[in-house]
């Protein structure tokens, strides 16, 4: 039907008084470029009416699927697909005289129809990782690894259909037989994302690895929080907001902290020492004792460990004269017990995780009293002020245990010793 009504024009053009070539000629321009002008409209329709029904439907339904489909552009990119599809089918009809200039044509709009294929793909695979989002899984097993890993496979056999229907290639297993010979080189450049996937499979598959995790990784200058994981690449967003990126393959291959465990055990841990003067620590006298038992947190803890250092000392006839005979509570040791009942007590310190105050070995800085212990509060600037607010008190309290902080001797002090020495020397014998 097609041909006769092609051929009617053709003959009504040559009553024209045109020549019977120049008719052919005129005829086929004039049928493609009507065919040109229908396949506009048909996509102007699609567009117009069919998307935007969709648009409309995917607003109206319960799910969010749809919609993020619909954000992602999907259905806009499918399309393409209607007016290159009617070019496809009928050019080859049209340009039925040209045959070789008809196959370049078709072979052209069947590329770009691959294309278009290729571009709806990549737009889904972009709205399922959004879609995967939305569910908890995705804050343990991230897919975005994956996702790019199939992108390549599918946009590697898409270039290979393309240039095979471009350079009229009717087997396109013989471009990847060929691509074989180039394996070596091909192994070369997508080294990175080789391993980049092979590290993705190992921190998701063994749950070292998330969004949102604290990490710290020196070698890389990163301490932060991962805000993204991809096939070759993981961001870091550090605390001074600058981004550290780290090849994903390294977080396999080399060490690194994840801060996690710390988050999920509800605790955080505070370890740190104050250098007490070792000459400021001595035997606690009548006097000191009395004073310690006003002490609200210590009293219990004075008067039960007096009373049984009293009774130790009389069964065994101990002289109480000399003070270094027997046993007796020295202001360190009380102090001591201050610092565990004063965080005992404490609303923000955990109880029931690992409690310690504790000597470390005496150095010529003095003897380390070192607080560990783990606080209710995690996030950083709250810890930072509750340690802060908590060391503030213990440096305030530490002299009402006649004990002085050691520290080296600042200018001050040399000029205090200087003034000292000074007036010693003005004073008459």
């Amino acid at each position: 039907m097609f041909g006769q009504f092609k051929q009617s024009i053709v003959e009504w053009v040559t009553n024209s008084g045109i020549s019977l070539e120049t008719a052919i000629v005129i005829t086929d321009i004039t049928l493609y470029i009507l065919l040109l002008i229908i396949s506009g409209i048909t996509y102007y329709f699609t567009k117009k009416f069919l998307i935007r029904a969709i648009h409309k439907m995917t607003l109206k339904s319960k799910t969010s699927w749809d919609d993020i489909l619909s954000d992602h552009m999907v259905f806009n990119i499918l399309a393409y697909l209607v007016p290159l599809y009617i070019l496809y089918l009928f050019t080859p009809t049209i340009l039925d005289n040209y045959r070789v200039l008809a196959s370049g044509i078709t072979s052209l709009i069947s590329a770009l129809m691959i294309l278009v294929i290729l571009l709806a793909i990549n737009a889904f695979l972009n709205a399922f990782a959004v879609i995967y989002q939305s569910f908890k899984i995705a804050k343990t097993r991230p897919v975005k690894g994956y996702i790019q890993i199939v992108k390549i496979i599918v946009f590697t056999f898409g270039a290979i259909l393309i240039l095979a229907n471009l350079f009229g290639i009717k087997n396109p297993a013989g471009i990847i037989g060929g691509l074989g010979a180039f394996s070596a080189v091909l192994l070369l450049v997508f080294k990175d994302p080789i391993l980049g996937f092979v590290g993705g499979i190992q921190l998701s598959a063994n749950n070292m690895l998330m969004p949102g995790d604290w990490i710290s990784m020196p070698k890389y200058n990163a301490d932060g929080i991962v805000i993204d994981i991809a096939l070759t690449t993981v961001k870091v967003q550090n605390w001074d907001k600058t981004i550290s990126t780290i090849p994903t393959y390294s977080l396999i291959t080399d060490s690194f902290k994840n801060w996690r465990g710390m988050e999920e055990s509800g605790g955080r841990r505070i370890k740190r020492s104050v250098n007490i003067d070792m000459k400021s620590v001595k035997f606690c006298t009548p006097e000191m004792i009395e004073k310690y038992k006003k002490i609200q947190v210590l009293k219990d803890y004075v008067v039960k460990t007096e009373n049984i250092l009293e009774e130790y000392n009389k069964k065994n006839n101990i002289d109480n004269s000399v003070v270094v005979n027997g046993r007796r509570q020295t202001n360190l040791g009380i102090f001591r017990a201050y610092l565990r009942e004063y965080l005992h007590h404490h609303p923000l310190i955990h109880d029931k995780m690992t409690f310690l105050i504790r000597h470390l070995s005496p150095s010529e800085t003095g003897i380390p009293m070192e607080i560990y212990v783990f606080s209710k509060i995690q996030e950083w600037d709250k810890y930072e002020n509750l340690q802060a607010d908590l060391f503030d008190h213990i440096l305030a309290v530490i002299p009402e245990f006649d004990l002085r902080v050691f520290q080296y001797p600042s200018g001050d002090d040399f000029k205090l010793l200087l003034g000292e020495k000074n007036q010693t020397a003005k004073s008459p014998d």
